[in-house]
């Protein structure tokens, strides 16, 4: 049996690597989580986890096998008031310089709170369009047109759908 995808709960340890090596062995939309501040620092966690492996990997080597591994980190975050929202998605485009190349796809910013003392504000396209967007139209998947243009949107009550307030 081979799976296509592989959905691994929370990473914690030293399972890190073998998730990244399985990433990286044609289990494309595999899926995981990890407690992070934002994308930038799960990727930072995620290379403190490999390194409890136990194997003398370079860092270099382990940022190598993260950028290959992993096309988008989506945060989420628990808000004032307990609500959760999706803070950032962003996209790994490779490396430079030793250093990830991420670019911001969508985000929330919060701009305070409301009268329930739950925290409000704006979701937002960054205006980047991703570099998967070439794999998906391979494969079929069409994007709408317009998708990844900068804009704001605003939660809408009660249930969080975003709508559209100003481009």
């Amino acid at each position: 049996m081979r799976p296509d995808r592989i959905i691994l709960g929370e990473v914690r340890g030293s399972e890190a690597l073998d998730m990244l090596q399985a990433m990286n062995t044609g289990h494309e939309g595999s899926l995981t989580t990890i407690h992070a501040n934002d994308t930038r620092d799960a990727l930072s966690r995620l290379e403190v986890m490999v390194s409890m492996a136990g194997y003398d990997l370079a860092v270099g080597v382990v940022r190598s096998y993260v950028a290959s591994a992993i096309t988008l980190v989506v945060h989420l975050a628990r808000l004032k008031g307990g609500v959760r929202r999706v803070m950032r998605i962003s996209e790994i485009t490779g490396l430079a310089e030793g250093e990830y190349r991420m670019q911001e796809l969508f985000g929330f910013k919060q701009a305070g709170v409301d009268q329930e003392g739950r925290a409000v504000g704006s979701f937002y396209v960054a205006g980047n369009v991703p570099k998967f967007s070439a794999r998906l139209e391979e494969r079929g998947i069409e994007l709408p047109k317009g998708l990844f243009e900068k804009r704001v949107l605003a939660a809408a009550k009660p249930n969080g759908t975003p709508q559209e307030v100003h481009a």
